[in-house]
C-alpha cells in the first residue's frame, strides 16, 4: 500500500467537526495508518439555548424555528443548498478524496450527493466511494426530486437494528437506490460500531480501494 485513503467525514445533526472527530476516535483507531480523516462543519448554526451547547450545526432544517427531526415529513426546508456548496468547496480545496464517511443527517446529505454525482454534477465527481452510517432519504418534500435509482457509486451502509433516532426501515429504504450496496448490520443503536468484530467488514470494503493506491 503506497498511501493512505483520504476520507471526508461529515457529522450528524447538532454536531460539528470537532465533536464528530472525538466521537469517531475508536472507529478511526481501527484503521491505524490506512485511512486519513478530514472533518468538515455544517454551515447552518443551530440556535443555542440554556440546555444546549454552543456552535452546534446542521446540514438543513425542517422547520422555520431552525429545528430538525429526521422522521418528520415536511414541506419546509432551509439550508441544504448552503450545505451542498460547503461540501463542494471541501472536495475542491482539500481533495481529491478517495471517499466520504457520513453519519445520520450527514449520511442523508451524502445520499443526496451520491444522487447528484450519478446525475453528472461536476461538483461531486472527485470521490470514489461512500460509507453511510444511519443513513436515510430526506423526508422534506422539495428534496424528493433529487433522488435517482440505481446509483453506481460503491457504498457501505451501517445500520443499527435498535436505532431509535433513525429506524432501520428508513436506512433500508435508502439501500434501494444503490446498485450494489454493501451492508453492515449491528444490534446496537445510533452510533458507529467500532469493535474488532466489525473491523473486518470495514477493511474488506476499503481494501478494494487500498489496492488501487
Amino acid at each position: 500500500m503506497s498511501k493512505e485513503l483520504k476520507l471526508l467525514s461529515i457529522h450528524g445533526y447538532m454536531q460539528n467537526a470537532e465533536i464528530f472527530r472525538k466521537r469517531t476516535g475508536a472507529f478511526r483507531k481501527l484503521f491505524k495508518k490506512k485511512v486519513l480523516f478530514d472533518f468538515v462543519t455544517a454551515p447552518n448554526k443551530i440556535p443555542a439555548n440554556e440546555e444546549s451547547e454552543k456552535d452546534l450545526t446542521g446540514w438543513w432544517f425542517s422547520s422555520k424555528e431552525k429545528s430538525y427531526l429526521a422522521q418528520d415529513k415536511t414541506d419546509y426546508s432551509e439550508g441544504l443548498n448552503e450545505s451542498l456548496n460547503k461540501i463542494a468547496e471541501e472536495l475542491q480545496s482539500k481533495g481529491p478524496f478517495d471517499g466520504i464517511l457520513a453519519f445520520s443527517q450527514g449520511a442523508a446529505l451524502l445520499g443526496i450527493i451520491c444522487c447528484l454525482k450519478e446525475k453528472g454534477d461536476e461538483r461531486f465527481q472527485n470521490f470514489k466511494f461512500a460509507i453511510l452510517v444511519a443513513g436515510y432519504k430526506s423526508r422534506q418534500t422539495e428534496h424528493g426530486g433529487m433522488y435517482v435509482e440505481r446509483i453506481s457509486t460503491p457504498t457501505l451502509h451501517v445500520i443499527g437494528d435498535t436505532d431509535q433516532v433513525i429506524p432501520r426501515d428508513m436506512s433500508d429504504d435508502l439501500l434501494t437506490i444503490f446498485e450494489n450496496p454493501q451492508v453492515l448490520r449491528h444490534d446496537g443503536g445510533h452510533f458507529i460500531p467500532s469493535t474488532s468484530s466489525h473491523k473486518q467488514t470495514y477493511l474488506q470494503f476499503l481494501d478494494q480501494f487500498l489496492q488501487k493506491c
